[in-house]
């Protein structure tokens, strides 16, 4: 039975040698790519590991694959934490070790703050790394806009890059003030960060009166009953962008939907958007490996006069 796990354990043991610290993806079921094991997920956040499970395994079949996991990495890793994601709410089981008071996610020189326990999703997406890249190269000097900004990681991103302002705009407002915890964590100042807890669509006038802004990131759920549905929502939000961005802005358009492919971003845009520039999508993690991508992002570039 243990050799059902072997793409896993062979994984994990190759994380290990690496121990730079870094938050990595070791196993990513979910992708499709390892017929079987698509109810599973393994991270590696340096001090400790974060092993998700999307259904309920048979016993014996679990008992294994923990046993595996504790063999490897039980005296290299100070905690293991497994999640039952299927149960709701999800469930969180100590496998070993104490978890310390406050968990960081390390991304190159910046660091996350993570939610290991109580919350169905840790706070940090690392799937979304090559846009905070993205963002870093592009940023410094200039006023930035993160709509659907949850725990702020573009923000921090781009206060470390430089940028003057960045506007974080979202309603949960338990998620912003993770948001500021991030940035605090990295040493930086609030001059020129703003929070707003607001609904976008309620709240436009405040928010296209802190701009006009030069580089604007959209990352909405996919689906939040009764406040977002990317499938009649996203369009909405698209036809409104140009009231906020300045000449020449950069865009990043960003959507986590399996359900919703690569065409159906590109050809919102393309219709609501005929004044941007589509670039092109940013490659994904290489330790995210994906039959269909769910994360999608796009660069785009506005083009029209004012």
């Amino acid at each position: 039975m243990e050799s059902e796990f072997k793409p896993v354990l062979d994984a994990l043991s190759d994380a290990l040698e690496c121990d730079d610290g870094q938050a990595r993806r070791v196993f990513h079921g979910r992708g499709g790519c390892y017929p079987g094991l698509e109810w599973l997920t393994l991270d590696d956040f340096g001090e400790g590991l974060w092993l998700v499970l999307f259904r309920e395994p048979p016993p014996a079949l679990e008992q294994v694959l923990v046993a595996g996991v504790t063999a490897l990495a039980g005296e290299r890793r100070q905690f293991a934490l497994m999640q039952r994601r299927y149960r709701r709410p999800a469930e969180v089981e100590v496998l070993w070790g104490q978890v310390p008071d406050v968990v960081c996610a390390q991304e190159g020189e910046l660091r996350f703050k993570l939610q290991l326990e109580g919350r169905q999703n840790t706070g940090y997406f690392m799937d979304a790394s090559p846009g905070r890249v993205w963002l870093a190269d592009r940023c410094a000097g200039k006023r930035v806009l993160n709509l659907f900004a949850y725990t702020c990681a573009f923000s921090v991103a781009a206060r470390q890059a430089g940028a003057t302002t960045v506007v974080n705009v979202d309603m949960a407002k338990a998620a912003l003030r993770t948001g500021r915890d991030n940035h605090r964590i990295n040493g930086h100042s609030m001059d020129g960060v703003e929070f707003l807890g607001y609904d976008i669509f309620r709240s436009w006038k405040r928010i296209r009166s802190l701009g006009p802004y030069d580089c604007l990131i959209v990352d909405p759920p996919s689906f939040q009953k009764g406040s977002f549905d990317a499938r009649k929502d996203y369009v909405r939000l698209l036809r409104k962008v140009p009231e906020l961005i300045s000449d020449q802005a950069e865009l990043l358009f960003c959507l986590n939907a399996p359900y919703l492919d690569e065409n159906f971003l590109q050809e919102m845009i393309a219709d609501a958007l005929p004044d941007v520039e589509i670039v092109g999508f940013l490659p994904p993690r290489a330790d995210f490996p994906e039959q269909m991508p769910a994360l999608k992002m796009l660069h785009c570039r506005f083009t029209g006069q004012r």
